[in-house]
């Protein structure tokens, strides 16, 4: 509720108190939330700044998402009142008064949905977390808590519950189609290698296999995904029982560098092997294109891999030029 006092306003909030720190959580109109809070950017301010630089695209996109696709926010944005904000508990404890200055609160955490709100046409009332009292050393120490503590949603995570949500686009579902029928055909060379949900050790992520599959998917056309998970799991089946299995680099497939360079050849070889032996595209048509190759490909490249696929990528098809005949 509004006060009658000049730029002083009130609100019903709950007092909170944690480790013997006090906080109060409310609900604050956005038109008020904008004219009385603030932050500091370290490159700003190096001495007493720590937020990051506004990144008013992301801003942007908040406020298209609450106007254009009707989305909520429910995480309360985190303020530390200053000294002008002049914080007061009125009544029982159940309100909160504070004054309207530019200056009233330092957000700790939630600059871009402050901003983004802000930019919104929609009416909004916004959750709020208030804590009265800190130092700057405090308020440092809440910032790097509530940024280090908090574990984001893993990638795979979220793709793995696109379709659930309706929001998968084409080729995300085509993915998703592609890495289901490698992650549970008995004759997948993928079988028992595949992470769905997470990252794991030893195994390939949905997000690495994606990824990986971004420029062999551009070559198939209008081709259904299973036949494209026959011609990708010959492929990778030659490669792997061809040559990895020989050199005892078994273990190296499900290595994401690893697993993208070979994916990345993928349409530079596959090419080839439709010139020699037509759209059959079978294990032994793929073996009989790269059989030089594999007699070039140096396994320590393969077990020191680096960090960049493309180099990886790159010995393959050179060793591969090298033989290959029309």
């Amino acid at each position: 509720m509004e006060n009658e006092k000049p730029n002083r306003v009130r609100y019903t909030a709950s007092n909170i108190t944690q480790n013997k720190k006090r906080f109060y959580s409310l609900s604050v109109p956005m038109e008020v939330l904008s004219k009385c809070c603030y932050a500091t950017p370290r490159e700003e301010d190096p001495i007493e700044g720590f937020q990051r630089v506004l990144d008013k695209k992301r801003a942007m996109q908040i406020a298209h998402y609450i106007d254009e696709e009707g989305g909520t926010i429910p995480s309360a944005v985190i303020l530390s009142a200053q000294e002008v904000a002049n914080v007061e508990v009125i009544g029982k404890g159940r309100t909160i008064e504070f004054t309207i200055d530019p200056k009233s609160f330092l957000i700790i955490d939630g600059q871009h949905r402050v901003y983004g709100f802000s930019l919104a046409k929609s009416t909004l009332r916004i959750p709020v977390i208030i804590y009265t009292g800190l130092t700057k050393k405090e308020e440092a120490i809440l910032f790097i808590d509530v940024n280090s503590k908090q574990k984001s949603v893993p990638t795979e995570l979220l793709l793995d519950i696109k379709r659930m949500a309706e929001r998968e686009g084409s080729v995300e579902q085509i993915l998703r189609d592609i890495f289901d029928t490698f992650d549970e055909s008995s004759d997948s060379i993928l079988l028992g290698k595949l992470s769905p949900r997470e990252k794991s050790k030893n195994k390939i992520s949905r997000v690495t296999f994606n990824g990986s599959m971004s420029s062999a998917l551009k070559t198939f056309e209008s081709k259904e995904p299973e036949e494209i998970y026959r011609i990708l799991n010959n492929y990778i089946s030659s490669f792997y029982n061809g040559w990895m299995k020989q050199n005892n680099l078994e273990e190296q497939l499900t290595n994401a560098i690893v697993f993208k360079s070979i994916m990345n050849s993928f349409v530079e070889i596959a090419i080839a092997t439709k010139m020699k032996h037509g759209q059959t595209y079978s294990v032994d048509d793929f073996t009989d294109i790269m059989k030089g190759m594999f007699s070039k490909l140096s396994p320590t490249r393969f077990k020191n891999q680096g960090t960049s696929y493309k180099l990886l990528s790159k010995h393959i098809t050179d060793c591969f030029k090298t033989d290959f005949e029309l």
